[in-house]
């Protein structure tokens, strides 16, 4: 038998994460492949910068999380292809997360309305979504 945990036990991890990074996280947008771990320095160039909402995720359920909120970028910092994203304490000193960009619908950790960013541009973040292990 594989391992596994209840849904509440699921859930209740996924809504650890909101707790642990805290309200109003700092979301990167960035070029290229994403560090090796979350504690290394930045790779590639900063597209966007944007502060998410106090409550940045929803209220899990299945064992699965998602967005919560409006996240977008009313213009963007550079222009670029979007490659990973990292999500950082509000104060913007300790990265908790990071995973790919693609467009909607192609499969990426996080998804945008467009991964071909311009300066300027305003980005809309349309798929974010976090499955717990041990189902």
């Amino acid at each position: 038998m594989a391992f596994q945990l209840s849904p509440g036990a699921r859930n209740g991890t996924l809504q650890s994460l909101e707790t642990t990074v805290g309200a109003n996280p700092i979301l990167t947008i960035a070029t290229g492949v994403a560090p090796t771990e979350c504690q290394s320095a930045n790779t590639g160039n900063i597209v966007a910068t944007m502060v998410l909402p106090t409550e940045w995720l929803a209220v899990p359920s299945g064992g699965v999380i998602q967005l919560s909120g409006n996240w977008q970028d009313l213009s963007a910092d550079a222009s670029g292809t979007a490659g990973y994203f990292r999500i950082h304490q509000s104060d913007g000193t300790v990265c908790h997360m990071q995973g790919t960009i693609t467009a909607s619908g192609a499969g990426g950790d996080m998804q945008l309305d467009n991964t071909n960013i311009a300066i300027g541009q305003q980005i809309t973040i349309t798929t974010f979504s976090i499955t717990a292990g041990g189902a």
